[in-house]
């Protein structure tokens, strides 16, 4: 299965091919996509995302995770999490959101296995 293309992204809304949902906050992987609902980790702005934030995509089989930090990359991104992706010998790209589905749309376009979480706001 290949990773769906992000059609759109502006503030507070995102389209993924193959879902007829409008996201705020999305995880996205090969064959799929969902809500990044941060209640369901506790997840803050800060410390940001955390490891059981991107476990779900990490175990999807991504070589890749891209983490978007929101428009004005309000959203933290701590060390713990970019060692716990490493270690599973998964690429780490954090950038801020619309550089973020950029380069995760160019990796899905060249058939890396990519996923990504995305903050669709601040």
């Amino acid at each position: 299965m290949s990773s769906p293309e992000i059609a759109s992204l502006s503030w507070g809304q995102m389209k993924v091919q193959g879902s007829t949902k409008t996201y705020k906050d999305c995880k996205v992987w090969p064959g799929g996509s969902r809500d990044w609902d941060w209640r369901e980790t506790g997840t803050e702005h800060s410390p940001g995302v955390q490891p059981a934030d991107v476990k779900e995509v990490a175990e999807k089989g991504v070589q890749t995770i891209v983490i978007g930090r929101g428009m004005s990359e309000a959203l933290k991104v701590p060390p713990s999490t970019v060692e716990y992706l490493e270690k599973q010998g998964i690429d780490v790209r954090v950038l801020q959101t619309e550089r973020a589905v950029k380069e995760y749309n160019a990796l899905a376009a060249k058939g890396v296995r990519v996923g990504g979480v995305f903050h669709s706001t601040c």
